[in-house]
């Protein structure tokens, strides 16, 4: 099995559904924002940093980041980076 395809596996594992790959070019900024429902980023490949009011995380390749429902958040990469997406409700 192709290791996008093991991501995406493991993703439904944890419960997520809807799941999609995105790529963001390099500078790329999302300003602050929340989402409906419990998200989750998987880093494929690059780098992407994604700030919350509590912290910020650094995540390359491998790197798996949940963001519960309602939770402010930011994201920007500056090297460019591909990341499986998905939601889950609560």
């Amino acid at each position: 099995m192709n290791s996008m395809l093991q991501a995406k596996k493991r993703l439904e594992e944890l419960g997520y559904e809807n799941i999609y790959l995105w790529e963001d070019p390099p500078g790329t900024y999302y300003g602050w924002h929340t989402h409906a429902e419990d998200e989750v980023r998987m880093v494929l490949e690059g780098s992407i940093t994604i700030g919350t009011e509590a912290r910020v995380y650094h995540l390359k390749p491998g790197d798996i980041l949940e963001v519960p429902a309602g939770t402010r958040h930011w994201a920007k990469t500056e090297e460019g980076v591909k990341y499986l997406c998905g939601t889950r409700k609560k």
